[in-house]
């Protein structure tokens, strides 16, 4: 499953802009990290992994809310210091940002002399997209409902707006993996800022600039470095995908792939050349509109795959940008909220309605018990009579 990691970057190029900022001298002596075997693995990447850090203040003897810990994984070469590198520069990067659908900064800590790996401490989420996708698989759920799709999609859309225009930042890596859930999709956040790239007033990529990504998610545009260019749409074009990931419930393209149901390449039931066919037909896929899955949507799902073919264009000037995706959303949300709305009062207005005839009945079946009684006397008084 490598293939859906971030890859490393064949050159680390410098990036410009007062965007990305250096994290020398951003070092807390004062924090201790735990190490890495005392602490709960909350995920990987690559040559990185994350830890949760449960914190305890003994000034009032209470657990204070817990960290994520990213550190480079010992077990990789980093001789070059590429995931360092990384790292530092995605401190350098989260720090500057504060948006509520983007995963919190809370410090960095450099190499020390004792070579204690570099570490970036941030906002613990609970869950990633990716693990909630794969769990709804395995249990057979099928997709995601409309919601629930709706409010990933305004979360991340809010989210890239912000970078877009407020920050001049390309996330450049958008796939499940990389959107935190918490609770019961009560909220949605954007992590994994080590490959962000700058913009320009005008949403463009700057010069010099090496763009990462991971190819399944990647725009076509980016696919070819000789002719790589990237805007602001680039990330639009990711964001598709990761609303087509919650219908599907599999990264795009890998149905190309020799699959077993684990998701694992069976190579003793397939033959080189199928395997290097299959490979070529992955490739052709790469950077295209990956088709939905055999199954039956309902109407509730139109939004949805709207928004997802409007993302997914070819032409990277045909796609929305994220405030136009934001808007579209939202006006969604509030529609299903008037829905919604329109169907209980529908439903209360048909309930008293239902109350109203119920009285009338039991009113009309009263009045008639009350004149089988009166005749019943009526009759009794002239039995009375005649005898």
């Amino acid at each position: 499953m490598d293939k859906f990691k971030t890859p490393v970057a064949k050159r680390v190029k410098k990036m410009h802009g007062e965007n990305v900022n250096n994290t020398a001298g951003t070092r807390t002596p004062a924090i201790v990290i735990p190490p890495s075997p005392c602490m709960k693995q909350l995920g990987h990447g690559t040559g990185v992994n994350v830890y949760l850090m449960e914190r305890f203040s003994p000034a009032n003897g209470r657990y204070r809310s817990p960290w994520a810990v990213k550190k480079v994984n010992r077990h990789v070469s980093d001789d070059d210091g590429t995931y360092s590198k990384r790292l530092s520069f995605e401190a350098g990067v989260l720090r500057g940002l504060k948006h509520p659908n983007i995963i919190g900064y809370r410090s960095y800590k450099s190499n020390d002399k004792d070579g204690t790996a570099p570490c970036l401490m941030m906002e613990s989420g609970q869950q990633s997209l990716s693990d909630l996708i794969e769990t709804q698989d395995e249990l057979q759920l099928g997709p995601f409902t409309p919601k629930e799709i709706l409010k990933v999609g305004v979360d991340i859309a809010s989210a890239l707006q912000y970078l877009h225009e407020d920050k001049n930042l390309l996330h450049g890596d958008l796939k499940s993996a990389n959107i935190l859930i918490k609770g019961d999709f009560e909220v949605a956040k954007l992590c994994d800022f080590g490959v962000a790239l700058n913009l320009d007033e005008h949403g463009n990529g700057c010069d010099e600039q090496h763009y990462i990504g991971t190819e399944c998610w990647s725009a076509p545009e980016t696919l070819d470095e000789l002719t790589c260019t990237v805007t602001h749409k680039t990330d639009i074009f990711s964001f598709g995908l990761t609303l087509w990931e919650m219908i599907s419930l599999c990264p795009p393209h890998v149905d190309k792939l020799c699959f077993d149901d684990d998701n694992t390449i069976d190579l003793t039931e397939t033959s080189q050349d199928d395997f290097s066919s299959n490979e070529e037909e992955y490739r052709k896929a790469l950077g295209t509109r990956p088709p939905l899955p055999d199954i039956e949507l309902g109407t509730e799902y139109l939004r949805v795959l709207e928004i997802f073919n409007a993302c997914t264009e070819i032409d990277p000037e045909k796609r929305p940008s994220a405030r136009q995706v934001l808007h579209v959303l939202q006006n969604t949300d509030k529609e299903n909220v008037k829905s919604h709305q329109h169907k209980q009062e529908k439903n209360i207005n048909r309930e008293i309605t239902m109350n109203v005839k119920q009285e009338i009945i039991m009113k009309e079946k009263q009045e008639i018990i009350m004149k089988d009684k009166q005749q019943n006397i009526m009759s009794d008084k002239d039995r009375k009579i005649s005898t």
